[in-house]
Protein backbone atom coordinates (compact mmCIF):
# COMPACT_ATOMS: atom_id res chain seq x y z
CA UNK A 1 0.00 0.00 0.00
CA UNK A 2 1.38 3.64 -0.59
CA UNK A 3 0.53 6.21 2.08
CA UNK A 4 0.14 9.54 0.57
CA UNK A 5 0.79 12.45 3.04
CA UNK A 6 -0.42 15.97 2.57
CA UNK A 7 0.59 18.66 4.61
CA UNK A 8 -1.98 21.49 4.17
CA UNK A 9 -1.74 25.56 5.49
CA UNK A 10 -4.68 27.44 4.21
CA UNK A 11 -4.68 25.81 1.40
CA UNK A 12 -8.38 24.88 0.64
CA UNK A 13 -8.51 25.54 -3.35
CA UNK A 14 -5.43 23.37 -3.88
CA UNK A 15 -6.50 20.49 -1.59
CA UNK A 16 -9.90 20.19 -3.47
CA UNK A 17 -7.77 19.71 -6.81
CA UNK A 18 -4.90 17.74 -5.43
CA UNK A 19 -7.96 15.34 -3.73
CA UNK A 20 -9.57 14.82 -6.91
CA UNK A 21 -6.27 13.84 -9.11
CA UNK A 22 -6.28 10.90 -6.60
CA UNK A 23 -9.18 9.89 -6.95
CA UNK A 24 -8.32 9.17 -10.59
CA UNK A 25 -5.76 7.17 -9.93
CA UNK A 26 -5.24 3.78 -11.92
CA UNK A 27 -3.90 1.98 -8.36
CA UNK A 28 -6.18 1.66 -5.70
CA UNK A 29 -4.35 0.58 -3.12
CA UNK A 30 -3.68 3.33 -1.00
CA UNK A 31 -4.51 5.46 1.99
CA UNK A 32 -4.37 9.63 2.41
CA UNK A 33 -3.62 11.24 5.46
CA UNK A 34 -4.14 14.54 4.95
CA UNK A 35 -2.48 16.84 8.21
CA UNK A 36 -3.83 19.90 8.88
CA UNK A 37 -0.96 22.78 9.82
CA UNK A 38 -3.17 25.19 11.88
CA UNK A 39 -5.50 26.55 8.81
CA UNK A 40 -7.80 29.10 8.81
CA UNK A 41 -9.52 28.81 5.50
CA UNK A 42 -12.92 26.42 4.87
CA UNK A 43 -10.08 23.43 4.81
CA UNK A 44 -12.92 21.22 6.98
CA UNK A 45 -15.40 21.75 4.05
CA UNK A 46 -13.16 19.89 1.97
CA UNK A 47 -12.27 16.96 4.08
CA UNK A 48 -15.92 16.56 4.68
CA UNK A 49 -16.79 16.45 1.13
CA UNK A 50 -13.95 14.24 0.20
CA UNK A 51 -14.54 11.81 3.33
CA UNK A 52 -17.96 11.08 2.04
CA UNK A 53 -15.73 9.90 -1.39
CA UNK A 54 -12.74 7.95 0.00
CA UNK A 55 -14.67 6.95 2.86
CA UNK A 56 -12.17 5.06 5.44
CA UNK A 57 -9.28 5.88 2.72
CA UNK A 58 -9.04 9.07 4.04
CA UNK A 59 -7.78 10.30 7.90
CA UNK A 60 -6.93 13.72 9.27
CA UNK A 61 -4.93 15.28 11.68
CA UNK A 62 -4.87 18.64 13.13
CA UNK A 63 -1.82 20.14 14.77
CA UNK A 64 -0.69 23.62 15.57
CA UNK A 65 1.01 25.55 12.92
CA UNK A 66 4.14 24.03 13.26
CA UNK A 67 5.32 24.28 9.62
CA UNK A 68 5.30 21.24 6.46
CA UNK A 69 8.35 19.22 8.02
CA UNK A 70 6.64 18.63 10.82
CA UNK A 71 3.43 17.81 9.53
CA UNK A 72 4.82 15.24 7.45
CA UNK A 73 6.80 13.97 9.80
CA UNK A 74 3.57 13.51 11.50
CA UNK A 75 2.20 12.12 8.34
CA UNK A 76 4.49 9.42 8.00
CA UNK A 77 4.63 8.53 12.12
CA UNK A 78 0.93 7.26 11.66
CA UNK A 79 1.54 5.92 7.91
CA UNK A 80 0.71 2.48 7.36
CA UNK A 81 1.48 1.69 4.09
CA UNK A 82 4.95 0.03 2.59
CA UNK A 83 5.76 3.49 0.12
CA UNK A 84 5.39 7.11 1.49
CA UNK A 85 4.61 9.73 -0.86
CA UNK A 86 4.59 13.36 -0.05
CA UNK A 87 2.34 15.32 -2.00
CA UNK A 88 1.58 18.81 -1.37
CA UNK A 89 -1.84 20.21 -1.99
CA UNK A 90 -0.80 21.85 -4.79
CA UNK A 91 0.42 18.82 -6.37
CA UNK A 92 -2.21 17.26 -9.43
CA UNK A 93 -0.91 14.40 -10.11
CA UNK A 94 -1.32 12.02 -13.42
CA UNK A 95 -3.68 9.62 -13.32
CA UNK A 96 -0.92 6.50 -13.79
CA UNK A 97 1.40 8.68 -11.01
CA UNK A 98 1.24 6.41 -8.06
CA UNK A 99 1.18 3.15 -10.50
CA UNK A 100 4.24 4.08 -12.28
CA UNK A 101 5.93 4.81 -9.64
CA UNK A 102 5.65 1.70 -7.66
CA UNK A 103 5.95 -0.33 -10.52
CA UNK A 104 9.50 1.07 -11.43
CA UNK A 105 10.59 0.38 -7.76
CA UNK A 106 9.48 -2.55 -8.10
CA UNK A 107 11.72 -3.27 -11.32
CA UNK A 108 15.04 -1.72 -9.62
CA UNK A 109 14.81 -3.45 -6.02
CA UNK A 110 18.42 -1.45 -4.96
CA UNK A 111 16.71 1.70 -5.74
CA UNK A 112 14.73 3.58 -2.34
CA UNK A 113 12.75 6.13 -3.88
CA UNK A 114 11.47 7.14 -7.30
CA UNK A 115 10.87 10.33 -8.75
CA UNK A 116 10.06 12.06 -12.23
CA UNK A 117 9.76 15.04 -14.08
CA UNK A 118 7.11 17.63 -13.53
CA UNK A 119 5.70 20.74 -14.49
CA UNK A 120 5.84 24.28 -11.81
CA UNK A 121 3.22 25.95 -12.98
CA UNK A 122 3.69 26.84 -16.74
CA UNK A 123 7.46 25.41 -16.74
CA UNK A 124 8.60 22.19 -17.49
CA UNK A 125 11.43 20.32 -15.47
CA UNK A 126 13.03 17.81 -17.59
CA UNK A 127 15.36 15.71 -15.32
CA UNK A 128 17.83 13.29 -15.73
CA UNK A 129 19.10 9.50 -14.42
CA UNK A 130 19.56 9.43 -10.45
CA UNK A 131 23.15 11.04 -9.99
CA UNK A 132 24.32 11.49 -6.44
CA UNK A 133 27.34 14.04 -7.67
CA UNK A 134 24.70 16.24 -9.00
CA UNK A 135 22.21 16.19 -5.97
CA UNK A 136 25.66 17.03 -3.96
CA UNK A 137 25.32 20.36 -5.99
CA UNK A 138 22.27 20.64 -6.84
CA UNK A 139 18.51 20.29 -5.15
CA UNK A 140 16.91 18.71 -8.12
CA UNK A 141 14.83 16.11 -7.16
CA UNK A 142 11.29 17.33 -5.92
CA UNK A 143 9.74 16.38 -2.84
CA UNK A 144 6.48 14.53 -4.30
CA UNK A 145 8.64 11.14 -4.91
CA UNK A 146 7.49 7.55 -3.98
CA UNK A 147 9.96 6.35 -1.04
CA UNK A 148 10.29 2.70 0.88
CA UNK A 149 8.97 3.71 4.19
CA UNK A 150 11.32 1.53 5.82
CA UNK A 151 13.92 3.99 3.78
CA UNK A 152 12.40 6.96 5.21
CA UNK A 153 14.67 8.78 7.68
CA UNK A 154 12.84 12.18 8.41
CA UNK A 155 12.56 16.04 7.55
CA UNK A 156 14.81 18.13 9.52
CA UNK A 157 12.28 20.28 10.92
CA UNK A 158 14.63 23.16 11.81
CA UNK A 159 15.20 23.94 7.96
CA UNK A 160 13.06 26.28 6.74
CA UNK A 161 14.45 25.92 3.22
CA UNK A 162 15.67 22.96 0.94
CA UNK A 163 14.00 20.09 2.85
CA UNK A 164 13.65 18.29 -0.40
CA UNK A 165 17.10 18.56 -1.15
CA UNK A 166 18.23 17.80 2.24
CA UNK A 167 15.79 14.60 2.40
CA UNK A 168 17.76 12.51 -0.67
CA UNK A 169 20.93 13.91 0.50
CA UNK A 170 20.53 12.36 3.97
CA UNK A 171 18.93 9.10 2.08
CA UNK A 172 22.37 8.94 -0.08
CA UNK A 173 24.39 9.46 3.40
CA UNK A 174 22.42 6.23 4.66
CA UNK A 175 23.83 4.37 1.47
CA UNK A 176 20.62 4.52 -0.39
CA UNK A 177 19.73 5.56 -4.27
CA UNK A 178 16.60 6.63 -6.43
CA UNK A 179 15.55 5.81 -9.98
CA UNK A 180 13.89 8.39 -12.09
CA UNK A 181 10.99 8.04 -14.61
CA UNK A 182 11.36 9.55 -17.80
CA UNK A 183 7.95 11.16 -17.88
CA UNK A 184 5.52 14.14 -16.46
CA UNK A 185 3.88 12.58 -13.67
CA UNK A 186 2.52 16.22 -11.69
CA UNK A 187 2.12 19.35 -11.87
CA UNK A 188 2.41 21.92 -9.20
CA UNK A 189 -0.05 24.52 -9.45
CA UNK A 190 0.68 28.34 -8.72
CA UNK A 191 -2.05 30.25 -8.44
CA UNK A 192 -1.13 32.85 -6.12
CA UNK A 193 -2.67 31.18 -2.99
CA UNK A 194 0.02 30.48 0.10
CA UNK A 195 2.03 27.11 -1.51
CA UNK A 196 3.78 24.65 0.93
CA UNK A 197 5.96 24.08 -2.13
CA UNK A 198 9.13 26.33 -3.11
CA UNK A 199 11.37 26.79 -5.79
CA UNK A 200 13.65 30.09 -6.73
CA UNK A 201 15.43 30.64 -10.17
CA UNK A 202 19.19 29.68 -9.73
CA UNK A 203 20.10 32.71 -12.31
CA UNK A 204 18.23 35.38 -10.35
CA UNK A 205 20.17 34.51 -7.77
CA UNK A 206 23.52 34.82 -9.53
CA UNK A 207 22.55 38.08 -11.20
CA UNK A 208 21.14 40.19 -7.94
CA UNK A 209 23.65 38.42 -4.88
CA UNK A 210 23.11 41.64 -2.93
CA UNK A 211 18.88 41.12 -2.50
CA UNK A 212 17.77 40.25 0.70
CA UNK A 213 15.76 37.19 -0.31
CA UNK A 214 18.93 36.20 -2.20
CA UNK A 215 21.29 36.50 0.91
CA UNK A 216 18.43 34.30 2.72
CA UNK A 217 18.74 31.77 -0.16
CA UNK A 218 22.62 31.72 0.18
CA UNK A 219 22.33 31.32 3.45
CA UNK A 220 20.24 28.50 3.42
CA UNK A 221 22.07 26.33 1.03
CA UNK A 222 25.48 26.82 3.13
CA UNK A 223 23.40 25.10 5.90
CA UNK A 224 23.00 22.15 3.48
CA UNK A 225 26.57 22.38 2.29
CA UNK A 226 27.63 22.57 5.78
CA UNK A 227 25.01 19.45 7.51
CA UNK A 228 26.10 17.12 4.70
CA UNK A 229 29.75 18.14 4.47
CA UNK A 230 29.95 18.93 0.66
Amino acid sequence: MISIIIPVYNQAGHLDNCLASIKKQTYENYEIIVINDGSTDDFSDVIKKYKRIFGLKLSFFEQENRGASAARNRGAKDARGEYLIFCDADIILAPRMLELMRSELKKNPNASFCYSSFVWGNKKFILWPYDARKLKTTPYINIASLIKKDHFPGFDENLKRFQDWDLWLTVFDQGHVGVWINQILYKVNLSGQQTMSRWLPSFAYKLLPFLPSVKKYNLAKAIILRKHNL
